[in-house]
């Protein structure tokens, strides 16, 4: 997806998915349009079933658009549900630890955005049920599984949405350019290095359309070549913040000062109005997307952007978003409560979501029959999506995911990026004013 507006990410689908999430998100971004606080998730809200459960989501699930709210209370007679959506992760995580340390408050089933689940594995895993004991884990990824799961083997949360990795582009954009506009040979040109696809970039600003610029942003750029990698700011056999030394870091830094140094970005913010304008006005002409992004790109692009769009494979199996849903233990009806979780996120309805809104399933055996909207394939020129995105999920590194994670990411993108990107500040002054932040976060 999730994903809040993801930021984290992903922050989130439509646009969000976590992320998310960030974002993303976080994502995990998801678009926060379509939702507001305390919304009756099941749409009838009518009380006649003999047990409410609540579920306390962020963004865009895509539960209710999906009509699974409905078909699940049609399935058990007895059960009501009502949803209650927080729009964004950075408002909705706080305030789910305040009720989880009160031992009150909680939803039935809580949503976990992947940039909060570390924090919630180890500091949070008494509060929630442990799911492990309910389910076949073998359902789910392997490393999406691993996120959600303590040193001592509790599942806390089941995987809803992850973020495969992809690369949108405008096939009218690439061409004026001068480009190749075949998606196989474009995913050649810059497969196995996030480096190769900003080469492209300065390819592409040579015959650039008037008006347009490669990319949207540096920090796109940042969070996808940072996705593909084995680490991000923690160090997963000590756990202990390593984001000043880690090579994934690097790495992501450098290839996304290679863009915010250049000509070649929009300098958006995403999930900004602006950015939303640049879908619109055609002003960049790729953007690293995670599947929940598809339904964002083509409900902010509209009509004009049809057939105009197209997907290719991204240049490494990266993640960015993606959730969970656990039980917490102060609920007052955990065994309903469980079973709605693992109804929600069986394979079966992980793909009805993916149909409606493309949050990709983190259930494998969900692949083979995925089946992506009609609309959405045409909008994307008819582009195998299920296939692209399925390849880049299956491969995906096992990401260790710290406490602070998400708001070291913020850090990094929304102050020493954008420094660079926007206030034409030095690759080495926009690092300086990340670090900054980053131990103010930390209480260094």
């Amino acid at each position: 997806m999730r994903t809040s507006i993801r930021r984290s990410q992903r922050l989130m689908a439509l646009a969000a998915v976590a992320a998310l999430t960030t974002g993303l998100l976080a994502g995990c971004a998801k678009d926060d349009n379509s939702s507001s606080d305390n919304s009756d998730g099941g749409g009838n809200g009518s009380g006649k079933g003999r047990i409410t459960l609540t579920i306390g989501t962020f963004g865009v699930f895509g539960y209710k658009q999906a009509g699974l709210y409905d078909e699940y209370m049609k399935l058990h007679p007895d059960i009501n549900i009502k949803e209650n959506v927080t729009t964004r992760t950075d408002v909705y995580w706080p305030k789910v630890l305040t009720r989880l340390q009160a031992g009150s408050g909680t939803d039935d089933v809580q949503a976990i955005e992947i940039g909060n689940i570390t924090e919630a594995v180890q500091t949070q895993a008494d509060k929630f049920v442990d799911l492990g004991k309910e389910v076949d884990k073998s359902q789910w990824l392997d490393w999406k599984n691993a996120q959600a799961t303590t040193k001592d083997g509790k599942l806390i949360g089941l995987g809803t949405d992850i973020g495969p990795m992809a690369i949108c582009y405008r096939k009218d954009l690439f061409q004026k350019a001068g480009l190749p506009t075949d998606r196989t040979k474009l995913a050649d040109m810059w497969k196995g290095d996030w480096a190769k696809y900003v080469d492209v970039g300065k390819q592409y600003m040579k015959k650039a359309p008037k008006g347009t610029k490669f990319v949207d942003s540096a920090s796109s750029v940042y969070n996808a070549a940072l996705g593909g990698g084995d680490e991000r700011y923690y160090d997963k056999a000590t756990g202990n913040v390593v984001w000043d030394k880690s090579d994934g870091v690097k790495k992501a830094w450098n290839v996304a000062m290679d863009v915010a140094t250049s000509d070649m970005s929009a300098k958006l913010k995403q999930f900004d109005p602006t950015w939303d304008q640049g879908y619109a006005n055609g002003t960049f002409a790729s953007v690293a997307c995670p599947a929940w992004m598809l339904g964002y790109i083509e409900q902010k692009s509209g009509d004009s952007g049809k057939g105009k769009w197209d997907v290719a494979a991204a240049p490494t199996a990266a993640n960015w978003g993606g959730s969970f849903l656990g039980v917490p233990t102060a609920g007052k009806h955990q065994k309903e409560a469980i079973a709605l979780a693992k109804w929600l996120t069986a394979p079966e309805q992980q793909a009805k979501v993916f149909a409606k809104q493309a949050s990709f399933p983190s259930t494998p055996s969900a692949y083979a029959s995925l089946k992506p909207a009609a609309d959405t394939t045409a909008y994307f020129s008819n582009a195998p999506l299920t296939q692209i995105f399925s390849d880049s999920a299956k491969t995906i590194p096992t990401q260790y995911f710290g406490i602070k994670d998400q708001p070291i990411n913020s850090a990094i993108t929304d102050v020493g990026i954008l420094q660079v990107e926007q206030k034409g500040k030095s690759p080495s002054q926009g690092w300086d004013a990340a670090s900054k932040e980053i131990k103010d976060v930390l209480g260094q």
